[in-house]
């Protein structure tokens, strides 16, 4: 169903690769909902995913970008003006990749190397996407900016990794960004937290089907999906939250307020008494597993 909540506004979304992906979901419902987007990606990103099609049936064009170089940020603010023909009003950053955990180093054993790069694609960037349009002037007074972020940036998680680090840099770079765009052009700035969620970048994360496991049973209105969070996201683009900045915005059905659940305690309970069977069919005494 469509509620026109963003008719006549223009954005750029960041991050859509394939029909996984939440920055896909946005553009969709976006354009559903009244939008004109501009939608962008790394060239190797463009190659590999299925960008091509979501642009077709939104009507739209995809500009080539590293999101990590100013110059290619520049062009592609200049790209996405030329195409709107002038401002635009909201920006989605939907990015992130660590190359620890794709080459499988643990926390305790992370490559340097590999963190700086983790860093700058999933925090630095964003920084350097709001500087460039900030500079270009390239948004509309009282427009919205939004990136991804995970709940891991204020806990941590078994298997996330140096994302964290580079999720709580992200959350801060919104609120640090917030204030200086928010008071010079009314344009707000927000992170929304959203459930673990089975994308292509996602899906890198160690044990992530029982992460997403366990907060279905913590969460009392279940995980979040992709489709929920564009929703979402829109009402963050939208008019309705004009005066909605600087937030880490959990969208997570419930589960950053839970401590323990009926559900989990359940499977906890199972867990146990496996635990207990195991040590009665080897013939230890009670304490001694």
């Amino acid at each position: 169903m469509s509620y026109n909540l963003l008719k006549g506004k223009k954005g750029l979304i960041f991050g859509a690769l394939n029909e996984q992906s939440i920055a896909w979901k946005v553009a969709e419902r976006a354009v559903e909902e009244g939008a004109e987007i501009v939608l962008t990606n790394t060239a190797v990103s463009i190659r590999m995913g299925t960008i091509g099609e979501l642009a077709k049936k939104c009507n739209t064009i995809v500009v080539p970008a590293d999101a990590t170089s100013v110059p290619d940020l520049e062009n592609l603010i200049d790209k996405t003006m030329e195409h709107f023909g002038g401002k635009f009003d909201f920006m989605l950053h939907s990015i992130g990749m660590s190359p620890n955990v794709r080459k499988g180093r643990t926390y305790d054993d992370l490559d340097y190397d590999y963190l700086a790069k983790t860093l700058d694609i999933s925090a630095i960037s964003f920084h350097k996407a709001i500087q460039v349009a900030r500079k270009k002037d390239a948004i509309n007074d009282w427009g919205s900016i939004v990136a991804l972020s995970y709940i891991a940036a204020q806990r941590t998680l078994y298997g996330y990794n140096d994302m964290a680090d580079a999720k709580a840099l992200l959350e801060s770079i919104a609120r640090s960004f917030g204030y200086i765009y928010g008071r010079e052009k009314k344009i707000r700035i927000n992170t929304v937290s959203q459930s673990p969620t089975p994308t292509t970048a996602g899906s890198g994360v160690l044990g992530l089907k029982d992460l997403m496991d366990f907060s279905e049973d913590m969460s009392p209105l279940g995980n979040a999906t992709a489709e929920d969070c564009a929703n979402y996201v829109l009402t963050l683009f939208s008019d309705l939250t004009r005066k909605v900045t600087m937030q880490n915005l959990f969208h997570d059905g419930g589960f950053s307020s839970m401590g323990m659940s009926r559900r989990a305690m359940k499977t906890y309970g199972k867990g146990l008494n496996m635990r207990f069977d195991d040590v009665h069919d080897n013939h230890y005494p009670f304490g001694h597993e």
